[in-house]
């Protein structure tokens, strides 16, 4: 029998699949961070633009449909979060427009800013976006200032339920350490997996020389804020809840949770394995391309697991520091029964478009991008 437990959790095990996804997409904008850093000249200035301009729109939807996954399985997180910290999730916003402004008139006639400075756009968006993402997501594990009162429903003169505690709204996650770190991560990771891309993706030798090189520097810093992350990840208090749904402060808790999901700690194992796989064998074999497709699955499959840690096992996904009570868990922020037993039969079509996506991926990138393919394609 399907239970409303079993529906949260399989709720939750979607919105971890979607972000997985949105990181490894991120790979468009870690693609647009190489622009000026890789492409030395016009022409792979031109190519890296091309490349990533065939995927934007992938990257753009998963965020949306995050979003609205959300918003439909736990709209308590999504009134608190997206009405709370808007601050962030603007400045998200604002980035992706940029890139979406950029790719339609970088080469337009009669454009009077010039090709430079709509790529400076695609190369703030290529490193912000990712930047911001990560912090926002790190604050799943250390908290956020906010306070929830369901009752407040009823107040017709104030029917507000979440009030968040300061004039920052979610710009104060800069001032955790943490925080900062897990948004680096995640945008030294979206660069190497731009790099792993565009080697990949486009059919020049000086030029992925050149993107080796920015994989080599920008996957090395990215191990070394992974391994930082995973020890304060391992030591940090994590917020526990007991089965009457009191949240609590408990040492060690992601580890705990980690040890008690040994499927968990399994798939954040090998999505690494996979993801170091990927980038070595770019590195160390000068004919090897398909570093992508190592590292793209690896990828979704770790973030996959950190979702899990973050909201299986009694605890709080996301936690408030101002009222540990406030805090929200799978339990008290999910839609009603109804609403997540309806969702869940819409959801069985997932598969097949994943696999439409697929197909015309495939259909795409059947032949690597050329600079002779420019002079006759078309141009973004």
């Amino acid at each position: 029998m399907i239970t409303y437990e079993f529906l949260q959790h399989y709720w939750w095990f979607l919105i971890a699949l979607l972000g997985g996804l949105l990181v490894f997409l991120l790979f468009v904008q870690g693609g647009n961070a190489l622009i000026f850093l890789a492409g030395k000249d016009e022409d792979e200035r031109q190519l890296i633009v091309n490349s990533t301009g065939r995927k934007w729109e992938l990257t753009f939807t998963t965020l949306v449909t995050f979003g609205g996954a959300f918003f439909a399985s736990f709209p308590l997180f999504y009134s608190t979060s997206f009405g709370g910290a808007y601050w962030v999730w603007i400045l998200i916003l604002i980035t992706f427009v940029f890139q979406a402004v950029s790719y339609e008139f970088q080469s337009k006639a009669g454009n009077l800013l010039g090709k430079n400075t709509f790529r400076a756009f695609l190369t703030l968006n290529g490193c912000l976006a990712p930047l911001l993402i990560g912090t926002a997501v790190g604050t799943f594990f250390t908290g956020s200032d906010f306070t929830v009162n369901k009752g407040a429903v009823a107040d017709i003169a104030s029917p507000v339920i979440s009030r968040w505690g300061n004039g920052w709204h979610g710009l104060e996650a800069v001032a955790n350490p943490f925080n900062v770190e897990f948004g680096a991560m995640v945008m030294l990771l979206a660069i190497s997996l731009g790099a792993l891309y565009l080697i990949n993706n486009i059919d020049n030798e000086k030029l992925a020389s050149q993107l080796r090189r920015s994989l080599a520097i920008c996957f090395g810093l990215f191990l070394v804020l992974f391994l930082i992350v995973c020890y304060h990840l391992v030591t940090m208090d994590g917020f526990a809840v007991d089965a009457a749904g009191i949240v609590t402060l408990e040492k060690g808790k992601y580890f705990t949770n980690l040890l008690q999901m040994p499927l968990v700690l399994a798939m954040l194992v090998v999505g690494a394995v996979l993801l170091v796989a990927g980038v070595m064998l770019t590195l160390l074999r000068k004919d090897f391309r398909r570093g992508i497709w190592f590292a793209g699955p690896g990828t979704t499959m770790a973030v996959m697991a950190l979702f899990m840690v973050v909201g299986y096992n009694h605890t709080a996904y996301y936690p408030s520091i101002a009222d540990l009570q406030s805090s929200l868990t799978l339990a008290n922020s999910s839609s009603s029964e109804f609403t997540l037993r309806t969702m869940a039969v819409v959801s069985l079509i997932i598969p097949f478009v994943v696999a439409y996506i697929a197909y015309f991926w495939r259909q795409m990138d059947k032949k690597s991008l050329t600079t002779e393919e420019l002079k006759s394609g078309e141009k973004y």
